[in-house]
Parts: C-alpha cells; structure tokens; sequence
C-alpha cells in the first residue's frame, strides 16, 4: 500500500474539479487578513499565484535571487500558451487538450490534474487579455492561433516571439498592484536555503540576502515553491545560468518526495553548441517548426562537402534534401512532439548527415514558406503575376511578423541571414517534467508546503508539449492553488502569528551556516564551475537523449565520486558575510551534484522508453514503430517518487500507480 494519496476527487472526470470547489474548505475574507503565505520564485507561476493570493486578502511575502521579478527565466518562453477555445473551429476542445497533453506525455501523467489544466486553460486567456497581454490578432480581431507539436488543431496563442515575456510582465503588473497596496512584501535578490517545518508543517524558509549576505529567517502558514527546473544539471542548457533546483531540493531534503527526475526534456530546435567555453545554450521557439521544414542531405557526400565549406545548403535542390520528419511521420511531419524530432535530429547526426563543423545540426528552412506566403500576399494585394522578387519581399515580411525578433536573435548569434540560409538547429536540454510530488491540490508531502508551475512533476508526465508550460504555471498560480491552498489554510485561523524564535528556526538557521561554512572551507584546488561542466558532461553523455544501464551504473558512481571531490577540493573565494555570487552557485552545484545520482538511479529504476526517457534497451523491434520508444506499461506506469535518506543512494522509491479511466493506452504513433 502506497502511503501517497493524490487526493484526487471521485466522480466523473469532468466533474471531479467543479465538485472539489463546492466541497473544499474556505477562509473567509476577515481571516484571510490574518494568515502569511511565502511564495519562493515569481516566474508565471509564483508571480500569478503571488498576486492572486494578496488580491483574495492574504499577507504574501515573494522571494526571488534576481533584482526583479521579470527577470525569472519565464521570459525566455517564446512560442506561447495553449488553451482549447476552439477559434479556428477546427475541432478543438477540452478533452482534446487533455487527450492531446496526456499522450504527448507518454501516458505517464495524472488523468484528474491534465484534465483540471485544460478545463481553466481558457480562462487564462481572457485573464491575460485583461491585463492587456497583447496577444497577435487575425484580420477581424479574434486572437490568433498556431499549431504547436505533437497536435493536429491550432491552440497556441502567441505574441509574436515574445509570449513569456509578455505575460510575465501581466504577472509582474498584478504583483505591482499587490505591493503598492501592502498585501504583498518583495523580497529581491534573496535565496530560500532551507525550508523550516514545526510539528511536522511547513513555517517558514531560512533565506540568504545575495548583497549582504545576512541569513534571514521568515515565517508563514504555508509555504508556496514555484522555483521552476533542475536542467542546469545539464550545465549546458537553454536555461538561465542562475536557474538551479535549491528551493525544491532543500524541500526534499526536508520529507518533500521528489518525483520522475529522469523525465528532462530535449528540446529539438535550439543553437547548436559552438565551443568548449560556451556557458548556456539559445533556444529557437518551436512555433518556428511551423514554417520551417527540417532536412539534412539524401547524400553524405554533401553533407560533409558542408561541413568542409565546400558547399552550401541553397545549392542543394528539393531532390537532394532528406525532410526526414515528413518522411518517417507523413501525419505530424514536421510538427512531431520535441521527443521524437529531437531522436530524430541526432540519429540523422550520428549517421554522418550532420551539417555544421562539429556535425550536431540539421537544417530549419523557411523557403517554401517564404514562397507560399508571398504568393498568398500578392493575390491579396491585388499583384496576380507577381515577379520572383515581388514573392519574395512580401513572404518575407509575412515571416518577419510572425517571428521577426527570433530571426534577429538567431543572425545576430550566428551571423547569417536565416531569410537567406537555412537556420542550423540541435536538440538541447530544455525543460523538467519531474519535480517535487503534490497530491490534486498541489501540496508536496509536506504539509503545508506546495509547489507550481515546473517545480512539480503534476502535468506533464514523461513529456511536454510545446506551449504547455506556460499554461501550466498560470493554472496553478491564478486558477487551481488560490483554490486548493485555502482547504489547508482554514485549520490556522485561530493559530495566530508564526514566531521566528523558535528551536526549529534556531536548528534550520544552524544548519544553513554551517553548509556554507563547509563550503568555504574546500582546499581550493577548482572553481565551481569546473565542478559543474565535469557534472554536466556526465550527464549529457550517459543521462541525455538516451539511457542504458551500463552508462546509468556508471553515472552513478562518477557523480557520487565527483560529489565527495566537490566538497574537499571546491575553491569559493571571497566571503560568506557579503555579497558572493561564487558562494551562490557553490550552493546550487552542491545540490545539483545530489540531484544528478537521484536522477541517474530513477533513469536506472525505470527499464522502459516513455517521453523524454529513451532507455536503449526498450525500443519497438518490428513493424511500422520500429526504432521507436516502448513503452512498459505492465510495469512502470506509476509515478516515481523518491524520499530522501540522506545520500542519493540509499533514496527509497514509493509509486503512485496511474490510473487511467478515460483514455485507452496505446502505442504513441505519430506516422
């Protein structure tokens, strides 16, 4: 017996969330005034749920390490948010959102919690349109849509390349309100080290003031993590380089069960690595697949004439480029989930058909769309024979509307011309769909502590779909968690103030010190980011796009190495009583060195492809799906959900088993 219990409401499921409402206890307006709520992170979903939670009257204290909240990396979200209005009226709804996410996600999510996210996905939109999102809009004024992988509707809304900026300043703006009005406290460039927990609840967080170095204590009723991912594990990742997984994994550390580490995504269209020195990568939006076809050569001969300089893309003709997306999956074609065009992208690499000086790029051309749109623009404009050069300038003014800023970025990184030359793209670590357990009204199995948006495991199963995540984190923030979180909070209205001064804030803010101290004390044989690049290498090469066991065992035993080196050897200069952005990430490299052993053991538990996960030794043998992921449902379709023993190793694995009543499992064919 499972002693997880999701919480999860009986019922039909289209009614289970409805039901939950009616039912769930509430905290009426007068003994909201009395009761303090800390949200950690104030990306979409800390910042939604931060401005929604001061608007219903509680007293929220917000904590984030950059200077402002609208530099949490959700604003590097490019493509935009799904919501199943149905405005194209191509066939668009509810269930087929929820259908759409769970099979995305390899039948490896929870039924009642994706069907919850597409139920108030249209909400989302008409509460960010209030705020004055601005969304791109079609000729008559509706909102505009465009398809994204893995579905055959359009239900992406965008503006332009810049959506998660834009919403996260509609966040930002509603958080601003909040603060002008007293309800909310901002507490920039503070770093949560520890979570605080009394009579077994969540009370408080230890925090470190980043330009002063002060350790801080704060208390509350409960505790809100929406600190986003871990992929900096990866070091190399298309994250900010300040992402990092501490608040979560402090929160592990303290009883929270942290869920499906080895579900990370890949995210197909991303700059390719261009050096050894390089410290992030840049992602290209996904709404460029769109547009753009993807091919390498038919002939290795030109793939590596190429790579030799010797020749370029443009002069290959349509019947010696291979668009292998559309040839191995006719129905998606180049709109396949990132998983697969990701395994594809490197299997055509891996094969010699590789395109830049290293031969880790494929090709993103949008000369066929740049054709089609001119011809189409011209007939509007009244030209019906339009030249060459006509067709031209008016279809590429059409895709510089549409992602003028992305083709910007992408010249002024790479320095060509992608209206000219095909852009160059490979996979690259994106997105975690693992993160810390909650239970249907997100609460980790801390009480008291809950966790939004990518730091939990909740939507996403063993795969994103693309625009999902913003969706995500503005569901919990501004639709589900203002709900849930009063349930637990109605049991403390007579409670009264959390004191600060108590034995467990004393012990929480001993052991904070004395980490850091330890830090500071390594012999000082390496920087911190050696440290990190050596983790990162272990993971890309034995944890990435593809997993076996011998490579997972190995892992295992590198990391756990490379961790006891990291803390004899680790050189932090400076001081632990001031600003330090060294002492910082010697912190978040510590924590990344335990989550990478978890994530490899939870790679080596799970003898399965699904997702993201590609194990080497679960692929379809036979038949059309051959080469492709297999699935073990059999075995493997539970949850995993670690609990911190102390070292990685000794993690004990408890399983939510899933349940699914309204959906068929079958083979996730996209051919």
């Amino acid at each position: 017996m499972s002693i997880l219990d999701s919480k999860i409401p009986e019922g039909p499921l289209a009614d289970k969330w409805t039901k939950h409402k009616n039912t769930i206890n509430l905290v009426n307006p007068a003994n909201k005034r009395n009761i303090d709520v800390i949200v950690v992170g104030t990306g979409l979903a800390g910042g939604s749920a931060a401005a929604t939670l001061a608007e219903l009257g509680y007293n929220v204290k917000t904590f984030c390490y950059q200077d402002s909240p609208r530099r949490a990396h959700s604003i590097a979200a490019q493509g935009g948010i799904n919501a199943a209005k149905n405005y194209q009226g191509d066939g668009d709804s509810n269930y087929r959102l929820f259908y759409d996410t769970i099979k995305g996600g390899d039948y490896r999510s929870r039924e009642a919690n994706v069907y919850r996210l597409a139920e108030v996905s249209a909400n989302i939109i008409d509460q960010c349109v209030a705020q004055g999102v601005p969304f791109a809009r079609e000729y008559g004024g509706l909102l505009d849509n465009r398809s994204f992988g893995g579905v055959l509707v359009s239900r992406t809304f965008y503006a332009k390349g810049q959506t998660g900026q834009q919403l996260l300043l509609g966040a930002y703006s509603a958080m601003n309100r909040q603060i002008n009005r007293g309800k909310i406290q901002a507490f920039n460039r503070h770093e949560m080290l520890d979570l605080v927990k009394i009579d077994g609840k969540a009370r408080g967080i230890i925090a470190r003031n980043l330009v002063t170095g002060e350790i801080e204590r704060h208390s509350a009723h409960a505790v809100v993590l929406a600190t986003g991912g871990y992929g900096n594990v990866f070091f190399l990742s298309t994250n900010a380089m300040g992402s990092n997984v501490m608040a979560a994994w402090r929160a592990h550390r303290r009883g929270a069960f942290f869920a499906n580490p080895c579900y990370t995504q890949i995210h197909p269209t991303c700059i390719p690595v261009s050096g050894d020195h390089q410290s992030k990568l840049t992602l290209m939006s996904e709404s460029l697949r769109n547009d753009g076809r993807i091919w390498v050569p038919k002939r290795k001969e030109d793939a590596e004439a190429i790579r030799a300089g010797k020749l370029k893309p443009t002069q290959l003709s349509e019947e010696e480029r291979d668009y292998y997306l559309e040839r191995r999956y006719p129905a998606f074609g180049n709109l396949v989930p990132r998983d697969v065009a990701s395994r594809a992208a490197k299997e055509r690499c891996d094969a010699g058909f590789g395109v830049n000086k290293t031969g880790e790029a494929v090709y993103l051309d949008f000369a066929s769309a740049i054709q089609r749109y001119g011809k189409e623009k011209a007939l509007t404009s009244g030209i019906h024979n339009p030249t060459a050069q006509q067709i031209l300038e008016f279809g590429e003014k059409v895709i510089e509307n549409k992602y003028g800023n992305l083709f910007q970025m992408y010249e002024k990184i790479v320095d060509e011309n992608p209206y000219k030359t095909p852009m160059m793209i490979y996979p690259a670590v994106h997105y975690t769909m693992g993160g810390l357990w909650v239970d249907y009204n997100l609460q980790t199995t801390v009480p008291g502590c809950y966790a939004a948006g990518e730091a939990n495991f909740s939507d996403h199963g063993a795969n994103r779909l693309g625009a999902s995540a913003l969706m995500q984190g503005l569901a919990d923030g501004y639709f589900v968690l203002p709900y849930t979180i009063g349930d637990y909070l109605s049991h403390d209205i007579r409670t009264g103030k959390i004191p600060t001064d108590t034995p467990e804030f004393d012990q929480a803010e001993k052991d904070v010190k004395e980490r850091i101290e330890k830090l500071m004390s390594g012999s000082g044989e390496h920087s911190v980011d050696y440290y990190h690049k050596k983790l990162g290498k272990i993971m890309w090469n034995k944890c990435g796009m593809s997993r076996n066991e011998s490579g997972l065992k190995e892992a295992i035993d590198e990391i756990s190495a490379l961790r006891a080196d990291f803390w004899k050897n680790v050189k932090v200069p400076g001081t632990a009583n001031s600003m330090n952005p060294e002492l910082e990430k010697a912190g978040r490299v510590a924590d990344f060195l335990e989550l990478g052993e978890l994530f490899a053991k939870d790679a080596l538990d799970r003898n399965e492809s699904c997702g993201g996960h590609f194990r080497e030794e679960s692929v379809e043998q036979s038949g059309e799906q051959k080469g492709e992921a297999l699935r073990d449902d059999k075995n493997f379709k539970y949850v995993s959900a670690w609990e911190y023993k102390g070292e990685p190793k000794d993690a004990v694995l408890h399983k939510e088993d899933l349940v699914f009543e309204n959906i068929e499992l079958k083979t996730r064919s996209y051919k």
